[in-house]
């Protein structure tokens, strides 16, 4: 998207460019632009190279590690980052559990766990839906009963992704029955290794381990690990979502995967004509890059709003809705055209192999539970009627 950046904008938006072309690993880089997923270890990796800089938090204050930019510059930063194929700032801990332990936590938690969730030191997972709770999240049934100076937690999580990655999750529970339900909701921060967890794999439609069930029988968890007051978890959960809608829309790899397309269309042929010229293609390139280019509007009017506190919260489910359509459309798009050759499951692929298009076909496979995660796209119309027809 063009946009008339100010001499200091430009000059930092060529710095974060030099950059990440100087020090993303060329192997991710080429990795991610050819659709496989990033790997824990390339998380890890590019986001402590981030945090020597000061620009794993661009949102956060300075006194905690964050670079505390500007809105257009903490834009300019994610959108760079997407430009160069590299791998996001782990999501669960630095737009997740990070603003929340800012804005709810305990200076003591501030100081144990915000410098670790910036350089990765530990990787925290998010433990909200439950079998019978995933949008109608306040229906959860998890307990933490208390006992002196700990909680003891049972009941289960499902879709928990990369649990079997993480350390830590920061986990929504249930303290009370007496309210109602949605006033008898806790969050605890919760370590994974201590006995009576178990996490098993869900495997997702494209072949790969992303999801997990994961199970708590009788685990006891120190009360210095609530944030904020017990009982008033689903405030602080609501505060959460609200922020990762907003990087759900993605808008920035919606532009990326884009520009491969193209590029794709252009590198290659069917029936002896390039991909670029076939009118189908042609169509839906250019629909698509009218929707990102409104995507991008959208995402501007809100960071750009010169009284955020009077934009309605709302919004971030007008991005997180329409980012999760446009998203889904473009990775489907390189998926017609990988055709046939994208049958070949992307996982069975060793790192260096030359197949362009089956991690693409196993990319769409994943894209289709963006409409789900992050609160379902029914949820997020719910939400806008009652906002602003209501």
């Amino acid at each position: 998207m063009d946009i008339t950046l100010s001499d200091q904008q430009a000059t930092f938006q060529k710095e974060v460019r030099a950059f990440i072309e100087a020090r993303l690993p060329t192997d991710t880089r080429d990795r991610l632009r050819r659709g496989f997923a990033a790997t824990k270890q390339d998380t890890v990796t590019f986001q402590r190279i981030l945090n020597e800089r000061g620009w794993a938090a661009p949102h956060w204050p300075k006194r905690y590690g964050g670079a505390e930019l500007g809105q257009v510059e903490r834009l300019i930063l994610l959108d760079e980052i997407f430009r160069a194929s590299a791998p996001l700032p782990q999501v669960f801990n630095i737009t997740m559990l990070g603003p929340v332990l800012l804005q709810f936590g305990t200076e003591e938690q501030k100081s144990s766990f915000l410098p670790k969730l910036l350089n990765m030191d530990l990787w925290f997972c998010q433990g909200f839906s439950e079998p019978e709770a995933g949008s109608d999240l306040a229906s959860l049934k998890t307990r933490a009963e208390r006992d002196g100076d700990h909680y003891v937690v049972n009941g289960q999580k499902i879709w928990t992704t990369s649990a079997h990655h993480a350390d830590w999750i920061f986990c929504l529970v249930r303290t009370s029955t007496e309210a109602k339900k949605q006033d008898g909701i806790s969050f605890l921060l919760i370590d994974l290794r201590q006995p009576g967890i178990t996490v098993r794999p869900i495997p997702s439609i494209d072949g790969m381990h992303h999801l997990n069930e994961v199970f708590f029988d009788d685990v006891r968890v120190p009360v210095s690990n609530l944030v904020g007051e017990e009982g008033r978890g689903w405030s602080y959960a609501r505060f959460l979502l609200s922020n990762e809608r907003t990087g759900i829309a993605n808008v920035g790899l919606c532009r990326e995967r884009w520009n491969y397309a193209v590029e794709i269309a252009n590198a290659h042929q069917r029936d002896g004509h390039a991909l670029a010229q076939l009118p189908g293609v042609r169509k839906e390139l250019a629909v698509l890059d009218a929707e990102i280019r409104s995507l991008e509007m959208t995402n501007w009017r809100l960071l750009l709003s010169p009284d955020t506190c009077a934009v309605p919260q709302a919004f971030a489910s007008v991005l997180k809705l329409k980012g999760s359509e446009v998203q889904q459309r473009v990775l489907a798009l390189l998926a017609k055209l990988a055709g046939a050759d994208g049958l070949r499951a992307a996982n069975d692929l060793p790192n260096g192999s030359s197949d362009w298009a089956s991690p693409l076909v196993s990319r769409y496979f994943f894209s289709r539970a963006s409409s789900i995660y992050g609160g379902a796209s029914e949820v997020q119309k719910d939400i806008l009627s009652k906002t602003f027809l209501s």
